[in-house]
C-alpha cells in the first residue's frame, strides 16, 4: 500500500521515506502542501502523513481542503506545536491522529497501521484468510499455527493480497503499492514471488487470471 508523505524537513522526510520503504510501503514524498494536494487528486493512497508547519500552505489548510472536497483519506499530523489548542484544531479540521515531534518511529508506524485498519473496517491487527494468519506489526506469518519463514517482499505481497481478499489485485497495483516509483522492477519479480508463496501456502491459495491479476478468497478458518 502507498503512503502520501508531506514534510518539508529534508532530514526527517528522508528518514521517514526509508522507514516506510523498509516496511514495504510505497511512498510519495512532497515538501509543500499544494504539491501533496495535487498528487492526492490524481493518486490513491492508504493514508497521509502530514506536517503542520509547511511553507505557504499549512498542514491545517491541507486537511481543511481535503475534507471540504469530501476526501476521507486517513491523516496523521506531525507537529512541533505541543499546545492542546493546536492539537484540538487539527483534529477539529478533520485529521484522524497526531504525533508531536520528536516522536518514536515505531509509534508512528503503529498509529499508521491503526488508521489503515480503521479505514479497512478491521478491528484486530491480525489478518486471517483460511488457515493463514498474518501479524503485520511483528511481521509474522503462520499456517495452521506453524510459523512460515519468508523474505520481507514475500510477506508484504501476501499482506497486500490478504488485506484485499475477495478482489483481484493487478500486477500494476502490486508494483504501485510495494515499490518506490523510481525503482526498476524486473518483469518477472512478482511472478517469482507468487510462485514462492504458493509453494508455502498451497497452489490454490493465491488464484490468478492472466491479464487480470491475483486474488486470495475472502474466507476465514
Amino acid at each position: 500500500m502507498r503512503i502520501l508523505l508531506v514534510e518539508d524537513d529534508q532530514i526527517l522526510g528522508s528518514s521517514l521515506t526509508r522507514a516506510f520503504e523498509k516496511h514495504a510501503y510505497g511512498v510519495d514524498w512532497f515538501r509543500d502542501g499544494e504539491a501533496g494536494l495535487l498528487s492526492r487528486r490524481d493518486n490513491e493512497y492508504a493514508a497521509m502523513v502530514l506536517d503542520v508547519n509547511l511553507p505557504a500552505m499549512s498542514g491545517f489548510d491541507v486537511v481543511r481542503s481535503l475534507r471540504a472536497r469530501g476526501d476521507g483519506i486517513p491523516i496523521l499530523l506531525l507537529t512541533a506545536l505541543d499546545g492542546v489548542k493546536h492539537r484540538v484544531e487539527g483534529l477539529d479540521e478533520g485529521a484522524d491522529d497526531y504525533l508531536i515531534k520528536p516522536f518514536d518511529l515505531d509509534e508512528l508506524l503503529a498509529r499508521l497501521r491503526a488508521l489503515i485498519r480503521r479505514r479497512d473496517g478491521r478491528v484486530e491487527s491480525t489478518i486471517r484468510c483460511a488457515d493463514v494468519e498474518l501479524d503485520p506489526a511483528a511481521m509474522v506469518a503462520r499456517r495452521n499455527g506453524t510459523h512460515l519463514h519468508m523474505p520481507a517482499k514475500e510477506f508484504h505481497l501476501l499482506r497486500l493480497l490478504m488485506e484485499r481478499s475477495g478482489r483481484y489485485v493487478t500486477k500494476a497495483d502490486i508494483e504501485y503499492a510495494l515499490y518506490d516509483a523510481e525503482s526498476a522492477v524486473e518483469s518477472n519479480t512478482i511472478e517469482v514471488t507468487i510462485y514462492s508463496l504458493r509453494k508455502k501456502l498451497g497452489a490454490d491459495f493465491i488464484k490468478s487470471i492472466r491479464g487480470v491479476g491475483y486474488m486470495i478468497e475472502r474466507t476465514t478458518p
